[in-house]
C-alpha cells in the first residue's frame, strides 16, 4: 500500500518534481547500508609504501583483518556493506599489480594481487572519515643465508612469526545484545535494554580502536535483529580472538541492582539460571529453532567441555571486568558467575556476557541511560580488556621465546 501511494503521488507531480522525488527515493535506498564509493591509492608520506583508501558513504559495522591467501593475494572483507552503483575504481599503484571488488552475500570483498611476495599489510579506520585505510609495505627480500650442515634443521623464523601472528589478540568482537524486534528488558520508564547496550558497545569499540589499535567487529552497530547463533558465526568468520556480549538485567524487585559478568558453564544458583533463561528466551524471535532444540542438559555439558580450553581466560576477563565496575566505575558488583548462554556457545574463543545493571531499578536505569554513565561503563569494560590483552600478549611473548 505504501509503495502504491508513492507511485500515485509521482504521477500527480510535475516532471522536475518527479525526477527529484525518484532521486530522493534512490538515495534513501542506497543509504540503507554503507556503500563502497571509491578505491584510491596514494604513496605514504615517509615513502615506505602505499595506502589504499576505501571511500565509504557511511561507517561500516566492522571489517576483517587483511589475510594473505595461498596464491599470494591479499583479501579484506567489509561486513554488511554494498558497492555503490557509480563506484570509482582507480588504477592500481605501488605494490598492487591488480585488484577486484565483489559483493559476496551481504559483504564486500576486496582482493589485491601484489607484485611483490614479501609485503606487510594492515587495515585500520580513518579517524576523520568513514573510510577504511589499508597500508601495504614492500619489504626487501633477505639475502639467502649459507646452508650449514646441521644434523637437525631449526624451525624457520617465518614459521615462528606466522604462529605468533595467528595467536595475536588483534580482533575483538563486541556484541550488543538484542536489537530490532527484540527489545530485551524494558524498564518501567520505557527504557529498552537494546538501546542502552548498543550505545555502550559502540563506546567500548571506539575506545579499543583508538587506544589499542585493534580491529573491532560489531555483531550489530544499529538497531537490527541478529540471531544468537548468527552472532557466534560472525565472530568466528571474522577471526575473533575475544568475544564480549553486553546486556542489561531486569527483576521483579525494583530494588535489585548491580553488575555481573558470566562465562560459559553450568549455572550454580537460581539467580544465574534466571538470567540465563531470560537472555536465552530471545530465540522466540527466530525462525529456525532446530539448533537450540539440541541444547539439552547433556548437550550443554558437552559444549561446555568443548569450550574448556577458553574457560580460564574467560574467567580472568570476567573477574577483571567486575573489578573495574566496582573500583573504577563505582558500581555494585554482584560478582562473576557461570551459565549456559546460547550466545556464548557459538563463539570459538574466550567469551563473556556482561550485565551492566538493572533497567528495572530507577537509580541504575537513570545512570545507564545517561551519557556519563555509559562512558563510565564502557571505560570499565575497555580497561578490563586492555589489562587482559597486556597479560595475554606477555604470555604469548614468553611462549614464543621459549620455542
Amino acid at each position: 500500500m505504501l509503495l502504491t501511494g508513492v507511485f500515485l503521488m509521482l504521477f500527480t507531480l510535475r516532471p522536475a518534481m518527479v525526477s527529484a522525488t525518484v532521486s530522493a527515493l534512490v538515495s534513501a535506498t542506497e543509504t540503507a547500508s554503507p556503500r563502497l564509493e571509491r578505491v584510491s591509492f596514494s604513496e605514504r608520506a615517509d615513502g615506505q609504501g602505499y595506502v589504499v583508501r576505501l571511500h565509504l558513504s557511511g561507517r561500516v559495522s566492522s571489517h576483517g583483518s587483511p589475510s594473505i591467501l595461498n596464491d599470494g593475494s591479499v583479501e579484506i572483507k567489509l561486513f554488511k556493506t554494498r558497492i555503490h552503483r557509480k563506484r570509482q575504481l582507480d588504477p592500481p599503484r605501488g605494490p598492487v599489480r591488480s585488484y577486484r571488488v565483489d559483493e559476496i552475500g551481504s559483504d564486500v570483498v576486496i582482493r589485491f594481487e601484489p607484485g611483490n611476495d614479501n609485503i606487510v599489510v594492515s587495515a585500520y579506520r580513518d579517524r576523520n572519515t568513514n573510510d577504511v585505510l589499508i597500508g601495504i609495505i614492500s619489504e626487501a627480500k633477505p639475502e639467502p643465508e649459507p646452508v650449514a650442515p646441521l644434523p637437525v634443521p631449526e624451525t624457520p623464523k617465518s614459521d615462528e612469526r606466522a604462529t605468533a601472528d595467528r595467536w595475536t589478540l588483534d580482533t575483538i568482537i563486541i556484541d550488543a545484545g538484542h536489537g530490532g524486534k527484540d527489545s530485551g528488558a524494558v524498564g518501567r520508564d520505557g527504557t529498552r535494554e537494546k538501546d542502552i547496550v548498543l550505545a555502550v558497545a559502540l563506546k567500548v569499540g571506539g575506545y579499543l580502536e583508538e587506544m589499542l589499535g585493534v580491529n573491532v567487529v560489531y555483531t550489530r552497530d544499529r538497531d537490527e535483529f541478529i540471531s544468537l547463533e548468527g552472532r557466534g558465526h560472525l565472530a568466528n568468520q571474522a577471526g575473533g580472538k575475544l568475544f564480549v556480549s553486553i546486556h542489561a538485567n531486569a527483576a521483579v524487585d525494583r530494588r535489585a541492582k548491580g553488575t555481573e559478568t558470566f562465562f560459559l558453564g553450568m549455572h550454580k544458583t537460581d539467580a544465574a539460571r534466571n538470567v540465563m533463561d531470560r537472555e536465552n528466551e530471545v530465540i522466540k524471535f527466530e525462525e529456525d529453532l532446530a539448533t537450540y532444540r539440541e541444547y539439552d542438559t547433556m548437550n550443554s555439558v558437552m559444549r561446555t567441555l568443548a569450550q574448556s580450553s577458553y574457560m580460564r581466560q574467560s574467567q580472568l576477563l570476567a573477574e577483571s571486568i567486575e573489578g573495574q565496575f566496582e573500583d573504577r566505575a563505582g558500581r555494585n558488583s554482584r560478582g562473576v558467575k557461570q551459565a549456559g548462554f546460547y550466545v556464548l556457545y557459538g563463539a570459538s574463543m574466550p567469551a563473556v556476557l556482561v550485565e551492566l545493571g538493572f533497567v528495572t531499578n530507577p537509580g541504575e536505569v537513570s545512570f545507564m541511560r545517561s551519557g556519563t554513565g555509559q562512558a563510565y561503563l564502557a571505560s570499565a569494560i575497555f580497561r578490563a580488556i586492555q589489562d587482559y590483552k597486556t597479560q595475554y600478549d606477555r604470555g604469548l611473548h614468553l611462549s614464543a621465546s621459549n620455542q
